[in-house]
C-alpha cells in the first residue's frame, strides 16, 4: 500500500526516469506530454525549480499498459485485450476487505495546523499553457462521508491552489462527491473533506472507477491489495486517511453562497478547454500532513492519444464486467480507443447468439455506471475482430456496417460540462446531455453464414510461416 516500492519496481524494470531541475511552470507538463506521446517512461521530478530536493512529483505512473499491468501485479508484456480481461476478472472476483485503523503512519511525519498552513510549499505544477492556475490535484483522492448513510466515498476530482489555505474543488455533475457535498449544503453546513495527493496506484485506483452508490472505495482497495488498507483518523474532520499517503490535507467546503472563487480554465482529458472559467466551491484547508521527501502523484489530463492513467483500459474492463453482470452471453473482448479520450469509442467484440444480440450489447454498453458517462460511439464487432486493433475495427465498420440499417442514435444522455460539443446556450441552462451512436459493425445475423469469407491467411498458415521464416517475420 506504499507508493515508493512500486516506484522502485518501475525503476528496476527500466520504466522510470529521474528528471532534475525542471520548472513547475509549464516545463514539467510539457515534458510529461512529450514523453507520453512516444509512450516513454514514468518521470520522477526532483529539485524542481524554486523547491528543495525531496519535494517530488511523479507523472506517467500508469500511462502505458505495461506499467498498469505492473500496478495490478500482472506481467508487463501481457497482451492488451488479455490485460483488460485480467483486470475485469480481478474486479469480478474482488472481495472487499475492510480497512483497519492504526494510531500512526508515515503521512504523519510532518503535521501543520492552524497558523502554519501554506499550500504554496508544494510544487503544484501549471500543467498546460492556458490553465488558469496551478493544480496540485490531478491524481488525487478526495474523501467525504455521506451525512445520511454514513459511508465514506473517495473520488478523483481536480484541485487548484488559490492561496495559502484555499483550494478550488471542481466535481462534475452526477459524481458521488458532488452529491455528498450538496447534502451538507442542503443542511446549511460545510462539507468536511480530506484530500490525498500521492498513494500507491491500487489504493487510488478505486477512486478513478465508477462503483455503485454506497460502495466504499477503501474496501475495494483492500481487495485489490489483498490485505486491509491501513488508515489513520483525521484529527480535524474525523475522516479516514491512508496511513501511507504521501501528502494529505483536511478541511471543509463551505456552501457556495458563503465562499466561491473562479476556477479554471483547465485542459481536460477531452483534449479541449471545454469548461472555461467559472465560479466553483472551495476547500478551506485546516490541517496538512506529509511524508519526508514526499511525492505528488501528477496525472494531468492530456490531449489524446496521450493518457496519463491508461483509463481507456480500466474503463474497458469495467464495461466488460458490467456486460457480464447483466448476463449477456458471447462477450469476447472490450476496448476503448486510446486515440479518442477513452470515453468516445467503446468497442465490444461478440459471438452473436441470436437476432438482436448485437444491438442489445450496444445498448447495454452505453447504459451501465461506467459506459453511461460522456460517451459518443459504441461499436459492436464480431468475434474475429480484435477490439484493441483500431485498423481492424475501422475495417469492420467500413465493410459490415450498412448506415441505413446499422446505426442507432440516442439523445438526452448523461454528459459533462467538459463536453466540447454542448453549445453555450445548453450549458447556460445546466443541460449537460449529449447523444450517442451505436454502430453495428457485425455480419447481419440472419445471413451471417452467407457473408463473404475473409481473405486472410489462417492462424495455422501464419504459425508455419513464423516457424520457417523467423528472421523475415521478426517484429522487433
Amino acid at each position: 500500500m506504499d507508493l515508493r516500492p512500486f516506484i522502485r519496481q518501475l525503476e528496476d524494470a527500466g520504466e522510470l526516469k529521474l528528471v532534475e531541475g525542471a520548472d513547475w511552470n509549464l516545463e514539467m507538463g510539457t515534458l510529461t506530454e512529450m514523453v507520453n506521446e512516444k509512450r516513454g517512461p514514468a518521470l520522477l521530478f526532483d529539485q524542481i525549480r524554486g523547491y528543495p530536493k525531496g519535494y517530488r512529483v511523479v507523472t506517467n505512473l500508469t500511462s502505458t499498459p505495461a506499467r498498469l499491468a505492473a500496478a495490478f501485479g500482472l506481467p508487463l508484456d501481457i497482451a492488451h485485450v488479455e490485460l483488460v480481461r485480467a483486470i475485469k476478472d480481478k474486479f469480478k472476483d474482488l472481495k472487499p476487505i475492510d480497512p483497519v485503523y492504526v494510531p500512526n503512519g508515515p503521512v504523519l511525519e510532518n503535521v501543520y495546523g492552524e497558523g502554519e498552513i501554506d499550500m504554496w510549499k508544494f510544487p503544484a505544477p501549471k500543467w498546460h499553457e492556458y490553465d488558469g492556475g496551478r493544480y496540485i490535484g490531478t491524481g488525487d483522492m478526495v474523501i467525504t462521508r455521506d451525512p445520511i448513510g454514513g459511508w465514506v466515498n473517495a473520488g478523483t476530482y481536480r484541485v487548484e491552489v488559490h492561496d495559502r489555505d484555499t483550494l478550488a474543488l471542481f466535481i462534475s455533475p452526477g459524481h458521488h462527491g458532488r452529491i455528498i457535498r450538496e447534502s451538507y449544503w442542503a443542511q446549511g453546513k460545510s462539507c468536511p473533506v480530506a484530500v490525498v495527493f500521492g498513494a500507491h496506484p491500487m489504493v487510488s485506483m478505486p477512486s478513478f472507477l465508477a462503483f455503485p452508490w454506497g460502495v466504499e472505495e477503501y474496501g475495494m482497495a483492500g481487495g485489490l491489495l489483498g490485505e486491509p488498507l491501513q488508515l489513520i483518523t483525521g484529527e480535524y474532520t474525523g475522516l479516514p486517511i491512508p496511513a501511507y499517503a504521501e501528502i494529505a490535507i483536511e478541511g471543509e467546503c463551505p456552501p457556495p453562497e458563503v465562499e466561491s472563487r473562479k476556477e479554471g480554465p483547465f485542459a481536460e482529458w477531452t483534449g479541449y478547454y471545454a469548461s472555461g472559467e467559472r465560479t466553483e466551491p472551495v476547500i478551506k484547508v485546516k490541517r496538512i500532513m506529509h511524508r519526508n521527501s514526499f511525492i505528488i502523484d501528477g496525472r494531468p489530463p492530456l490531449k489524446p492519444p496521450c493518457n496519463s492513467t491508461c483509463s481507456y483500459i480500466t474503463r474497458a474492463s469495467d464495461i466488460w464486467y458490467e456486460l457480464e453482470r447483466l448476463g449477456l452471453p458471447g462477450i469476447k473482448g472490450v476496448w476503448n480507443f486510446r486515440s479518442s479520450a477513452s470515453h468516445y469509442f467503446i468497442v465490444v467484440s461478440i459471438e452473436q447468439k441470436y437476432a438482436g444480440h448485437a444491438k442489445q450489447v450496444g445498448m447495454a454498453a452505453m447504459s451501465g455506471s461506467e459506459g453511461a458517462y460522456h460517451g459518443r460511439f459504441v461499436i459492436v464487432v464480431d468475434e474475429d475482430i480484435d477490439p484493441s486493433n483500431e485498423e481492424d475495427v475501422i475495417w469492420a465498420v467500413a465493410t459490415r456496417c450498412d448506415p441505413a440499417t446499422s446505426l442507432e442514435v440516442i439523445s438526452g444522455c448523461w454528459s459533462t460540462p467538459l463536453d466540447p460539443t454542448i453549445p453555450p446556450e445548453k450549458k447556460a441552462k445546466g443541460d449537460y446531455t449529449n447523444s450517442r451512436a451505436i454502430i453495428l459493425a457485425v455480419r447481419p445475423y440472419h445471413w451471417r453464414k452467407d457473408f463473404p469469407r475473409v481473405s486472410r491467411a489462417s492462424d495455422q498458415l501464419r504459425a508455419e510461416a513464423r516457424k520457417r521464416w523467423p528472421d523475415l517475420l521478426r517484429t522487433e
